[in-house]
């Protein structure tokens, strides 16, 4: 590549001339190519400790004068062909004018010109694709591509130099980090040390300081464990190494790929050495992190934070801070943890100001909001842009265009686009007018406007309540004394009061309204007006997987309160549920829901409950409700960590019983709901909503120490759940005005001497007391340790499940299914990341059974295929790939999943002779081979529809048995929807009329008859020439690589050349006797008595050789070369007659060339040269060139019959293979981990 020309004093240091000019040097680097000696060790070391980029280019041309002593660098080549290619361009392109020149000056002036030029023009091309990344960062990036072999799409996010530790031995060298791998290199004295892991891959990822290992990284793979140290910013790696496996992970776990965020704002100038996906990276952790802190939508994004300070009205002090800005919302956070935090959308903006600067209050500016409050920040740094980028802001705020919800309802994507309610119209906080406005979709519904427990309860006084009526009057009054100091709604000033509020209990009649604030589901709900009822309109009496679960979990929720004893309740709950399981397919449904639900409706109106559900389920509860439950699993893994730590005496023992798995799934699923008393449960709910996951550990952690006596005393895990069963069952919440309801979980529970009841609130204050270090940011470091963990033994439990389904016949031992679905696996990973244009499973559903979730197509199935099939056919062999894959791809959607990959396998690897012939006939029929191959197919098709009419198809073999039922009469739309689900299939073939109602029946009973009965050879169906020569096409490439190969090719000659003319018998007598047998039955005719090869055709059928032949194991070995029996009347030899066999047979199939070799091919795909017509030996009668003998036809018994003839076919097909290592190869190209010493790029990494 050209290079801007840079200077270059010392010029033969470490390199090698190799050709020279009056104006320029081309040289090679020492220890690079040929030889090197010790200096060349030496020189290949330091490039890599070093110099990064030297490695890139170990060829250079340099720009000099005759009089100059300074050098400069013009072009740089990885390869000799590349930088000869800038040579001669030089040569032929300067030479001429240099030498016109008079002053050196003006040619190194000229040449730097004409070099500038260059690269500009090149990169003029580059510019549309926004590729702004450094030059460094590309020459490491180039470096990367060719050291490990990776394609076109694998962007490099940034790299560091770094030591691996091999045994004790440190390896100084350079850490790659790719966007789906970590890549490893060094080269220390020959040794060189290559190294590839795909984050999908990594099971534990941790930074450590041991003695050994000082202050390193550790990354774990199922099959080896990797350290690395010495960094020069070892936090900044190890930080960039988490988001890149944490993005690895949520490709396994939903499937989604990484995705550059178009919207980021680009810098002005790109930093050196950074790349833009680091940026990209970088800005994507800082906006998490802004949206977890202030509990904001998921699409705000962070413009930017700068220091200040808040006048704080409530302590009067200036409190030090950050101010984040956003598109929308302006928030600041206090130094201190709990001093303030404050959160102000800018639809509740009014004025925004510059007060006069002073002493006291350095560049001031104060915000004012509709609800009257003022806030003033001070100490900014740069105000006047502070101003500007917020009044941009606030300008694209109010005018939303009224159309746009209309079009991003339709689309039930987790965030639709912003409703088209003025700002000026929308209310400050929850307890302004919106709450008491029915909904659209339900203007008669009570639960439109109020939640359930406003209206099922009978309004007492407060008086009638006495003690308890007076408590609750209290904490109402100290909200509202905390709302006029602080703010009331979105823009309160959150400090340690709010806190202490919340923990000593919201009352009944603010509870709602402080749990929409809380958890930011107000905001939600007020930028999307009208949505929640558009969802309902849609979603009602739409019929899916997901609201046939919620209809059969409905009356399960809370059906001890009355609220839920009535159509009423659970009609509300039906429509909030279903409206969020269409508004988020991906989560749809799933248990537990139901209870958290039914516990929002009662202190929230629908429209409420829905907007609380999508925080729960969205932001605060990340992953929780889908299919696998992993968030659950993932702080079920943080639980146990924190037993660990903080009560070592008991997690022993809570290891042993394995309880903390039991019990824990579900404290964590309900939010404690499901096991305590309602009334004490919300109160935990109350500090969830304010404080997050960090409160439901703590209560936890406390739970576990209140019994830690009791559960040490545990002699098994029964004992142990009754003990927290019971203890959970007497939490009480003695200040409730609720009428309390019966906990059914205390039925379960209850015993002779109830358990001494403890009050909820002093439950919460000690689990403040004891276990309060417990900070969100250690919470979020340890959720990522422990999602590694959970999705990757999910992934093994998937592995372990598909590898149960495949039948026991299938011929591989479990070590090696294991081994092919890691290969299967990594093959449809590698679609995810570069194959964007394939129709692969790119986008794979995890709700889908395991065996569908990984599937390949076509061009993968020939990778994979080419490395691993037993049968090498060279050039044939995709051909062959392509074939098996039609056979396999039942359904016909263009993708197979592991179950038929491994049958495919199977067919090729186990079984008799009979068994590999059989896979092999049937990859020369219709549909495994193509129209495009054998233009005769149509007519063969014609063929065997009217010779087998009441056979099975040619389709019906051992495959078939292997596959589920629903893809194989899955009407062509029909197949991706429903696939599991038989009954609504067979419901719908029948509405349909597309199959005979008992089709099915009649196939499950033909499946139980073939348990008994294998497929037989007579269910195959006859072979025309066409199809035959392509046979003995395939068969010739076969041997190429075998020991016994001339045998083998004198042997297929003989087979073809003796099918040959049996067809030709065949074909006689079945013009004779009309209509044709029916194909199974194989009249054939007694063969005349001098044709003792049509003779052998004859009896082929009954699956032995003629009875002149020994049988195949017998005599058959020894005698081996000659045909069965040699009339006598013919007068040549054994031999000559061989020979003239194998000439025409040979001819026949040699002349027709195989794929890409023929010159001038045939337009409809079929090679003219391959007409037996061609072979006088073969083919008496001359027909016209190209034509296709419909009459003539060979059955697979003839085939079978003929094969068993020859010793040398006989033991190549009963020869076992082993497919071990050819697992063990392709796992190498997947991960090239070479110790070679030439410093060659590695194969192709997968």
């Amino acid at each position: 590549m050209w290079l801007g020309p840079e200077e270059v004093l010392v010029a033969n240091a470490l390199w090698v001339t190799e050709r020279a000019n009056p104006f320029f040097v081309l040289q090679r680097r020492r220890g690079h190519g040929k030889g090197g000696g010790l200096t060349g060790l030496l020189v290949g070391t330091l490039d890599v400790v070093l110099d990064s980029s030297a490695r890139v280019a170990p060829y250079r041309i340099l720009h000099q004068t005759q009089e100059s002593q300074v050098y400069w660098t013009v072009a740089c080549g990885s390869s000799r062909k590349e930088i000869t290619k800038h040579w001669e361009w030089l040569e032929n392109n300067l030479l001429q004018t240099l030498s016109i020149f008079d002053s050196e000056e003006d040619i190194t002036t000229f040449v730097k010109g004409k070099i500038h030029g260059i690269i500009a023009e090149e990169n003029k091309n580059l510019q549309p694709q926004g590729d702004e990344d450094p030059g460094k960062f590309k020459e490491a990036e180039l470096k990367m591509r060719k050291q490990f072999g990776m394609p076109e799409g694998e962007k490099l996010v940034n790299y560091y130099s770094c030591s691996f530790w091999k045994g004790r031995v440190p390896r100084q060298g350079w850490l790659y980090l790719t966007v789906n791998h970590l890549c490893f290199y060094s080269f220390l004295l020959g040794k060189e040390v290559s190294l590839v892991v795909q984050w999908v891959d990594v099971t534990r990822l941790e930074k450590n300081a041991t003695l050994l290992f000082p202050e390193s990284i550790r990354v774990d793979t199922r099959d080896r464990e990797l350290f690395f140290s010495m960094f020069l910013n070892i936090g900044e790696t190890f930080k960039l190494m988490e988001q890149l496996a944490n993005l690895a992970m949520r490709q396994l776990l939903d499937s989604e790929g990484f995705l550059e965020d178009k919207a980021q704002p680009r810098p002005l100038r790109p930093h050196r050495n950074i790349s833009a996906l680091k940026r990209d990276l970088d800005a994507r952790a800082k906006n998490e992190c802004y949206r977890a802190t202030f509990r904001l939508p998921q699409d705000e994004r962070l413009d930017g934070h700068t220091g200040c300070t808040l006048w704080t009205p409530f302590n009067k002090l200036h409190i030090p801070g950050q101010m984040f800005i956003s598109n929308n919302y302006i928030c600041f956070a206090s130094k201190e943890e709990d001093a303030c935090h404050l959160i102000i959308p800018l639809r509740e903006v009014t004025i925004v100001e510059k007060a006069d600067s002073s002493s006291v209050l350095p560049s001031p500016l104060s915000i004012s909001t509709k609800s009257k409050m003022t806030f003033l920040f001070a100490n900014l740094k740069d105000r006047d842009f502070l101003v500007q980028r917020i009044s941009d802001f606030l300008q694209k705020t109010p005018s939303k265009q009224p159309g746009s919800r209309k079009a991003s309802v339709g689309d039930p994507a987790p965030e639709p686009l912003p409703g088209p309610q003025e700002a000026s119209e929308l209310p400050a906080s929850p307890s302004s007018p919106l709450r008491s406005q029915p909904s659209l979709g339900a203007q008669e519904v009570p639960t439109a406007s109020q939640g359930l427990l406003k209206v099922f309860q009978k309004s007492s006084p407060m008086e009638d309540l006495g003690a308890k009526g007076a408590k609750e009057k209290m904490k109402e009054e100290s909200w509202n004394i905390h709302f006029f100091e602080y703010g009331r709604g979105m823009c309160m000033y959150r400090t340690a009061r709010t806190r202490e509020l919340v923990l000593k209990g919201i009352p009944e009649s603010l509870r709602g309204e402080l749990w929409l604030l809380f958890s930011g589901a107000w905001n939600e709900m007020v930028t999307h007006p009208g949505y929640y009822a558009e969802l309902v309109e849609k979603s009602t009496g739409k019929y899916t997987l997901a609201t046939e679960e919620i209809e059969r979990d409905l009356h399960r929720s809370m059906p001890e309160h009355p609220a839920f004893q009535n159509e009423l309740g659970i009609a509300a709950l039906r429509r909030v549920l279903t409206a969020y399981a269409f508004r988020n397919p991906t989560i749809g449904y799933c248990q537990a829901m139901n209870i958290v639900t039914s516990v929002l409706l009662l202190y929230g109106s629908e429209e409420e409950a829905f907007w609380l559900l999508v925080a729960l389920c969205e932001r605060m509860l990340p992953d929780y409700y889908n299919t696998r439950v992993v968030g659950a699993l993932v702080d079920q893994g943080i639980f146990e960590e924190l037993t660990r730590d903080l009560l070592p005496r008991l997690s022993e023992k809570m290891q042993d019983l394995g309880v903390i798995a039991s019990i824990s799934l579900s404290w964590f699923l309900t939010l404690f709901l499901s096991v305590m008393p309602f009334e004490s449960a919300v109160v935990i709910v109350d500090c969830f909503f304010y404080e997050g996951i960090k409160v439901i550990l703590q209560v936890a952690l406390a739970v576990l120490d209140a019994n830690m006596e009791q559960l040490l005393g545990c002699s098994d895990e029964g004992e142990a759940m009754t003990v927290l069963g019971r203890y959970l069952d007497n939490v009480v919440n003695k200040q409730s005005i609720s009428p309390p309801i019966p906990h059914l979980h205390a039925l379960l529970t209850s015993g002779d001497d109830p358990p001494a009841q403890v009050d909820i609130f002093d439950l919460l204050k000690v689990s403040y007391e004891k276990f309060s270090s417990l900070r969100a940011d250690d919470i979020e470091q340890m959720r990522f340790k422990q999602r590694l963990k959970v999705i990757q033994s999910l992934e093994d439990t998937a592995k372990r499940s598909v590898v149960r389904a495949i039948p026991g016949d299938i011929g591989f031992s479990i070590e090696e299914l294991e081994d092919l679905y890691m290969v299967f696996k990594a093959k449809h990973m590698a679609s995810q990341y570069w194959g964007s244009s394939r129709t692969a499973a790119v986008h794979r559903d995890p709700s889908l059974p395991y065996l569908e979730q990984y599937r390949i197509d076509a061009s993968q199935f020939r990778e994979l295929f080419a490395s691993l099939t037993p049968w090498a056919c060279g050039s044939h062999t995709p051909v062959l790939a392509g074939r098996m894959f039609r056979l396999l791809d039942q359904n016909k959607d263009s993708l197979i999943n592991f179950k038929e990959f491994v049958t495919g396998m199977s067919e090729m690897y186990h079984g008799d002779l009979t068994e590999k012939l059989k896979a092999l006939y049937k990859l020369h029929l219709p549909p495994a081979l193509s129209p495009e191959e054998a233009e005769s197919a149509l007519e063969a098709t014609h063929y065997f529809t009217e010779d087998s009419s009441s056979e099975v198809s040619p389709l019906a073999s051992d495959l078939d048995l292997f596959l589920p039922w629903e893809a194989q009469e899955a009407p062509p739309g029909e197949e991706q929807e429903g696939r599991g689900n038989e009954d609504a299939q067979e419901k719908r073939g029948e509405e349909k009329g597309t199959s005979p109602p008992d089709y099915r029946h009649y196939l499950r009973a033909w499946a139980r008859e073939k348990e008994a009965r294998r497929e037989t050879i007579k269910d195959l169906p006859k072979m025309n020439q066409e199809q035959f020569i392509e046979l003995c096409k395939t068969l010739y490439t076969m041997f190429s690589e075998d020991p016994a190969e001339q045998a083998l090719y004198h042997a297929i000659a003989t087979v073809a050349s003796l099918l040959l003319r049996i067809g030709e018998v065949g074909k006689r007598f079945s013009a004779a006797a009309r209509p044709p047998p029916r194909a199974g039955e194989d009249a054939e005719p007694e063969p005349a008595a001098g044709d003792p090869q049509a003779r052998a055709g004859g009896d082929a059928h009954a699956g032995k050789a003629a009875p002149g032949s020994p049988p195949a194991g017998e005599g058959g070995r020894g005698e081996g070369r000659g045909s069965p029996s040699q009339p006598a009347s013919q007068p040549a030899s054994d031999d000559e007659a061989k020979d003239d066999l194998s000439m025409s047979s040979y001819s026949v199939v040699s002349a027709g060339s195989l794929p890409g070799e023929d010159p001038d091919p045939d337009p409809a795909g079929e090679d003219a040269d391959a007409d037996p017509a061609r072979s006088p030996a073969a083919r008496p009668r001359a027909r016209p060139a190209g034509t296709v003998d419909a009459d003539w036809s060979i059955s697979f018994e003839q085939i079978l019959a003929s094969v068993l003839t020859e010793a040398a076919l006989v033991d190549f097909f009963e020869k076992r293979a082993d497919i071990a290592p050819k697992i063990r190869e392709q796992k190498a190209v997947e991960r090239p981990c070479s110790a070679s010493s030439e410093p060659e790029p590695a194969g192709g990494a997968g």
